[in-house]
């Protein structure tokens, strides 16, 4: 274990480490100055050479990146450009939404996934299997925002059960409490999680038909397991490493995906910052940002890996 679990790691740091390179390189070759957008186009020629010093970006992009990269090991991502306000605090504070928000809409997917899968697979080529995957099917062709807005239209403008927008904070030093605060996330959270649970229902449903075909299960049944004992029971379990796998980018797509659904529901999430950030041309914000989504996306993997061989220890002894 300690042998794979060294070379998932060792895979983790590199991965970050070109991850780093390329969120970087891509950056410093967009076209535009960020000191000209702060100083504006009236500005002269003198103030935004002055300010481009101040930022530091006259220095040679090697430095600047080593700067950087040094600062993110230790928690220093710098001060923003538009804000005036260090970066750390404005991903924490943007952090405290959008990752519940993305947990909310995992737990949805989840469970409309595992029961629309089990249950389709349970009545395989039946009235219900072919309903599931219709709606399976629906789910994943609808646009999360286009969803998200009928959502608005239905629950918040007709019905009137939900705000259409905005969050009212987790405490009453916000404005808000923490029921008021799920309750502004639910919709998007629906909204996000709609097209997941889609694809993780169809992924699911394949991964159990496929265990259902094996001799053990045959056996379960023969000694007189019940259907629903042996699906849920000894099926779902030696069905999760596919599952499994797709859960880990879904959860890591949902932390991405958040930025058009916060700008729907007009949430201030990470999503939004890394909008006004574009639109402010704040680069240092927009980096740090990417950057840290793209390292959720890996560390999401690694943690994943992990669980392969905690769920099937085969795995750990083909890769070792």
């Amino acid at each position: 274990m300690g042998l794979f679990f060294l070379k998932r790691f060792i895979t983790l740091l590199t991965t970050l480490i070109g991850a780093s390179i390329v969120v970087f390189l891509v950056l410093e070759i967009l076209p535009g100055n960020a000191a000209q957008m702060l100083m504006g186009p009236d500005a002269s020629p003198e103030a935004v050479a002055a300010l481009a010093t101040k930022l530091g970006l006259d220095q040679p992009a090697m430095q600047r990146y080593w700067e950087w990269v040094s600062g993110l090991v230790v928690g220093d991502m710098g001060n923003s450009y538009a804000y005036s306000t260090p970066v750390l605090e404005l991903v924490l504070e943007r952090l405290a939404l959008t990752v519940p928000l993305a947990l909310m809409a995992m737990v949805i997917t989840t469970v409309l996934a595992l029961i629309a899968g089990v249950y389709a697979a349970s009545r395989h080529n039946k009235v219900g299997d072919v309903g599931v995957m219709g709606l399976a099917q629906i789910g994943i062709a609808i646009p999360n925002f286009w969803f998200a807005i009928l959502l608005i239209l239905l629950f918040s403008v007709k019905l009137q059960w939900f705000s259409a927008g905005g969050f009212p904070g987790w405490t009453e030093d916000a404005g808000g409490s923490p029921l008021e605060a799920l309750k502004a996330l639910l919709l998007p959270a629906i909204a996000l999680a709609v097209v997941q649970a889609a694809i993780l229902a169809r992924i699911t449903r394949s991964a159990v038909l496929e265990v259902l075909r094996e001799d053990f299960v045959r056996t379960a049944r023969a000694k007189g397991l019940s259907q629903r004992a042996a699906l849920w029971g000894h099926v779902l379990r030696n069905a999760m490493i596919p599952v499994i796998t797709v859960m880990g980018l879904q959860f890591a797509n949902l932390l991405a995906g958040t930025i058009v659904v916060e700008n729907v529901f007009y949430l201030p999430g990470l999503g939004r910052l890394i909008f006004q950030s574009i639109s402010n041309r704040d680069l240092i914000v927009v980096r740090n940002c990417v950057m840290l989504l793209a390292a959720m996306v890996v560390i999401v993997n690694f943690v994943v890996d992990i669980l392969y061989a905690v769920i099937d220890p085969r795995v750990k002894a083909s890769d070792i």
